[in-house]
């Protein structure tokens, strides 16, 4: 899921850069950018906190030890 935002995300760039997309176009593309970013971003926040927790309780289980 996160790799497939990416990539699309990366033709939005791709199209935005090329600049041969219309103003009207653009805006679309930018739009959808914008929130294929946040997506990826809350993607990626989400597996962060997955990450601190688990290393926490791996933490947690080498103090009680």
């Amino acid at each position: 899921m996160f790799e497939k935002k990416i990539k699309e995300l990366e033709e939005v760039v791709n199209k935005l850069e090329s600049g041969e997309a219309s103003l009207s176009e653009s805006l679309e593309l930018f739009e959808k950018g914008i929130h294929l970013a946040k997506e990826c971003n809350k993607m990626l926040d989400e597996a962060e906190k997955k990450v601190s927790v688990l290393i926490g309780g791996e933490k947690k289980d080498f103090d009680e030890e």
